[in-house]
């Protein structure tokens, strides 16, 4: 068995998907007509429904990002 090749999705599919999605068109069906996993397509709704973005920083929680920024700052006075 291959492993296959990991694909990337612009944000503007990712959206794409999400809206059939929200209009209507059923889960199994956009998975399995666009071979997305499920997985996949349930993190793009749900991104979409929490941040509207697409982006891994974007959808992180403020402490999470606050943790980021001091361990940054650390570094730097090190």
């Amino acid at each position: 068995m291959s492993k296959q090749a990991r694909r990337t999705f612009t944000s503007e599919f990712k959206s794409q998907m999400v809206q059939l999605y929200e209009n209507g068109k059923p889960r199994a069906v956009i998975v399995a007509e666009y071979e997305l996993t499920a997985s996949a397509l349930d993190r793009w709704i749900k991104q979409s429904q929490t941040s509207g973005s697409f982006k891994e920083k974007d959808n992180r929680p403020a402490e999470e990002n606050e943790l980021i920024a001091l361990r940054k700052e650390l570094q730097r006075l090190r």
